[in-house]
């Protein structure tokens, strides 16, 4: 199995210097990105969508003028008729299919793609605890329009933490 960060293997009693960075909500508003990684996994099953093959694309989001203005979103593609614009939406808002286009997912070339997108913020509740996190609501296409970087006028807000939230897959 190839791992997309090989890094190395750590003996148990090495030194360990490098800190996670902080977890930074960034305020909603469109952003440029880029897919760094690709997990394939399978979706079990839940009372809106039956088993199917499902795609956590990872999408880092670079910000600019926010102090660690840096952050990864993983983003779930189910590989499902019923999510079938939105499996094209995201190739689109990566260059890959045209609108209106019938072509094969080509899953090799989604790591290191780069599009644009509108970021915003869910609120979700896990063991009891309330969390926020950033989601991509959707994919732009790329064109002239989007090609232009949109600074947000929102305040930065400061870091809720130093780790992200922990994660919630049950979209569906």
């Amino acid at each position: 199995m190839a791992y997309q960060n090989d890094g190395y293997e750590m003996d148990w009693n090495g030194a360990i210097e490098n800190d996670s960075p902080s977890f930074t909500l960034l305020p909603e508003g469109d952003y440029d990105f880029v897919v760094t990684e690709l997990e394939r996994t399978r979706h079990n099953g839940s009372a809106k969508l039956p088993p199917c093959n499902k795609a956590i694309v990872h999408i880092r989001i670079d910000a600019q003028g926010a102090e660690g203005g840096m952050n990864i979103i993983k983003h779930n593609l189910f590989l499902h008729s019923r999510c079938e614009g939105l499996l094209c939406d995201f190739f689109v808002g990566i260059g890959q299919r045209q609108k209106g286009e019938r072509k094969n997912m080509d899953w090799s070339k989604v790591v290191g793609a780069r599009g644009r997108a509108k970021v915003g913020i869910r609120t979700y509740n896990k063991d009891g605890q309330e969390y926020q996190a950033n989601e991509i609501k959707r994919f732009y296409s790329p064109g002239p329009q989007n090609q232009q970087k949109q600074s947000t006028t929102l305040p930065w807000p400061e870091a809720t933490g130093s780790q992200q939230p922990p994660y919630n897959d049950e979209v569906f």
